[in-house]
């Protein structure tokens, strides 16, 4: 296969799952050709990302991941997309493991933040205990001149039962229990729009049609790589543009290195 690129999934496979079919319905198609090539590693065997960040006696994630990279370097694909918010703990290691581009998650949700919402300075976060500690938001907003809203132990744990219990182990979605979860967020960080920071809370999102006054991770995601695919498949000049533009405005913060 030629002119593709990769997804790294399997960090939950529902959540990737549901990323695979934003990423189909987008693509704006009139036959098979017309649907961009990819490889979905599914990559389900990925030890919790969470566990180890926050207490690194636990096993560490990076192996599989950095193996993945390196199988990606035998086969080439234009660039990766990590369908997982924690796990881009690591993303700077895995960069360095390859001259492959790997688009940053949250640094990807700020630019779209200052897009969408250029006057407003603060944006409450909604993600794992691992992201929450990881910063990996702050240090991408902080770049663009914007503020990382952290919920409190309490909300923090709210969101954990939703992503773990609801989803991940049950695969079901409490309408009631997530948009008890928003309204609480909002109340506690004083803003209206919030940012899903983990896939299965953009997957709950996605199944329940709730999307108002949120960044949703996961959408802004599969966005940005229809834009680079479409780019690399009709428009090679502009890949260089897209990427130095992109690598300029992350490497401001350290954060692209």
């Amino acid at each position: 296969m030629k002119k593709f690129f990769t997804i790294f999934g399997g960090m939950g496979t529902f959540a990737s799952m549901n990323f695979e079919k934003l990423l189909n319905e987008r693509t704006k198609s009139h036959q098979d050709q017309d649907y961009y090539n990819y490889l979905l590693v599914n990559h389900a065997s990925v030890p919790d990302r969470t566990d180890y960040i926050l207490d690194h006696q636990k096993e560490s994630f990076f192996p599989d991941l950095a193996d993945d990279v390196r199988q990606q370097n035998l086969i080439k694909p234009q660039f990766i997309s990590i369908a997982c918010n924690t796990a881009h703990y690591f993303y700077s290691d895995l960069q360095k493991l390859t001259e492959i581009p790997i688009l940053h998650m949250p640094f990807l949700v700020a630019l779209e933040a200052v897009k969408k919402y250029p006057d407003q300075e603060s944006f409450g976060l909604l993600a794992t205990k691992g992201t929450v500690h990881d910063h990996v938001y702050e240090k991408s907003f902080e770049i663009l001149g914007k503020k990382i809203l952290l919920p409190d132990e309490k909300l923090t744990d709210k969101v954990m039962q939703f992503i773990y219990e609801n989803v991940k182990e049950k695969n079901e979605m409490d309408r009631t229990f997530f948009n008890q979860i928003l309204k609480e967020a909002r109340e506690y960080f004083g803003v209206s729009t919030l940012i899903l920071g983990c896939t299965e809370l953009s997957y709950a999102a996605d199944i329940l049609k709730i999307s108002d006054q949120l960044l949703d991770s996961q959408s802004i995601l599969v966005d940005r790589t229809l834009e680079f695919a479409h780019a690399y498949r009709y428009e090679p000049d502009l890949v260089k543009d897209l990427l130095v533009r992109y690598k300029e405005t992350g490497d401001q913060g350290g954060l692209l290195h």
